[in-house]
């Protein structure tokens, strides 16, 4: 199987240099990435890639039986650190990538000697002494708005997610990342998101951690970053005075800088 191919996998910055690996989440590509990109190019190899299903990803290679639990998008992540035989490199998920990224840290825990999360949440729906920002019921109706029609729900809720309603461009842009996608394949993602808890796997993560949340996310409250935070040992909370969902597209450079002086701190 040719892996590079299958993921889009991109390379940047010095070969030679320390690797950082960016994941992209649901309804996204290695694209969203592009503004904190040169800023992490200049002194790191920078490995972007494509889920199966997103972005240049070879399609012909998704399964819906692979891609309906976390653990296949995690495969995809390792197998992606395999392949190019990266060593303790530094996992970047974005959303429910952060998750993705607990699982594959303990698959090949040779591979990935940190991880950041951007915007993480083990679990999105409020549970008794957690909140994760939305109730059973409020997501099985973004479910069945999403199942029902695809293009729709991306229309109305992206802009939600982007937050920043004061810089619609944002909003239209992850609009347009969520329509790019097959909508067969963007609703097994998105009840793998949403459906998934990944709190018992905080537990298990061996590695240093940075935790970056937003200052209003409504996606993943303040609420869900403590709880991050607090179940990840070796950990370190950052709030960026940012809104919304996605601070590589709305606050790059606070997001770079956080991330290059956490990398620093490893050196």
């Amino acid at each position: 199987m040719d892996i590079r191919r299958r993921n889009n996998v991109t390379l940047t910055g010095p070969a030679d240099a320390p690797a950082v690996v960016l994941a992209h989440g649901f309804g996204c590509d290695q694209n969203l990435w592009r503004l904190i990109v040169p800023a992490l190019a200049e002194r790191h190899r920078v490995v972007l890639f494509d889920y199966v299903g997103s972005g240049g990803s070879d399609l012909s290679a998704w399964s819906k039986e692979r891609y309906s639990s976390l653990e296949g998008y995690a495969r995809d992540a390792a197998e992606v650190c395999e392949e190019l035989d990266l060593a303790q490199a530094v996992f970047v998920g974005h959303s429910v990538s952060a998750m993705v990224g607990v699982l594959a840290a303990r698959a090949v825990p040779e591979r990935i000697g940190a991880l950041v999360m951007v915007g993480p949440s083990p679990r999105y729906i409020d549970d008794d002494g957690y909140r994760g920002g939305f109730s059973a019921e409020d997501v099985d109706e973004l479910l069945a708005s999403l199942e029902s029609n695809y293009l729709g729900w991306s229309s109305v809720m992206a802009p939600v997610i982007m937050g920043n309603p004061d810089r619609p461009e944002l909003g239209q842009e992850l609009t347009n990342s969520f329509c790019a996608t097959d909508p067969d394949i963007a609703r097994v993602f998105a009840r793998t998101t949403f459906l998934t808890d990944s709190r018992d796997d905080l537990k298990s993560v061996a590695v240093p951690t940075l935790i970056l949340e937003c200052a209003q996310d409504v996606i993943a409250p303040r609420e869900v970053g403590a709880f991050v935070h607090a179940a990840v040992p070796d950990s370190r909370l950052v709030t960026l005075d940012a809104t919304g969902h996605c601070p590589q597209l709305s606050a790059p450079e606070a997001t770079a800088r956080e991330i290059l002086d956490f990398l620093a701190s490893r050196s």
